[in-house]
């Protein structure tokens, strides 16, 4: 098999092995090994257990193609922090390789290829605010900013403040989500934002 017959794949974001095996007609154990030896020879990049992609595809991503990816590597999962902050121009800070996601079941970080996704648990009650937009779920401006000051008035997430054109928030969105968060994280944001 050779890797032009597989470049044809360049138009997919990422493929699994069932997608190596009915475009090449192999055995799954046969693609899992194509697979295996084109990650070795670095011609595809492991996204995680059975998710690649083209190493030709990784080294012209732009920034909304990897949100795809990252919504896919851990599901459900919606961009957050201060990865939306800067995607809404929110933050100053400018995140190059480092990607921060909301999750229901675990935190977890994947390092692939120099780039960090990272993905922070949230309680049930508190994964709401985002939407689906260029193909992936972000969190709306407002719900990037308590998911971030959530976290850290828990301890669990450092962010610059100073950082941040907090006048780019819906101060009514803002009052509206108070209920849903604990005192700690209510106080900072009223603070900060002067509601």
């Amino acid at each position: 098999m050779n890797y032009s017959k597989i470049r044809k794949l360049k138009d997919k974001l990422y493929f699994s092995i069932e997608n190596i095996e009915n475009y090449l007609n192999v055995k799954k154990s046969s693609a899992r090994m194509f697979c295996s030896r084109y990650v070795k020879n670095g011609l595809f990049i492991r996204l995680k257990n059975n998710f690649y992609t083209l190493r030709e595809n990784w080294e012209k991503i732009t920034q909304e193609e990897l949100f795809l990816i990252t919504n896919s590597i851990q599901v459900p999962s919606y961009i957050s922090f201060m990865s939306a902050l800067c995607y809404y121009d929110i933050s100053t800070q400018v995140q190059r390789n480092y990607i921060e996601s909301a999750v229901l079941k675990r935190s977890k970080t994947y390092e692939i290829e120099n780039t960090v996704f990272n993905y922070y648990k949230l309680k049930n009650n508190l994964y709401f605010g985002f939407q689906k937009l260029n193909g992936f779920f972000i969190a709306t401006k407002e719900k990037a900013f308590f998911d971030s000051v959530y976290l850290y008035s828990l301890g669990r997430y450092k962010f610059d403040v100073s950082s941040l054109d907090l006048d780019k928030l819906d101060r009514k969105k803002i009052k509206n989500m108070l209920k849903y968060f604990p005192e700690k994280t209510k106080n900072i944001v009223v603070k900060l934002c002067r509601i």
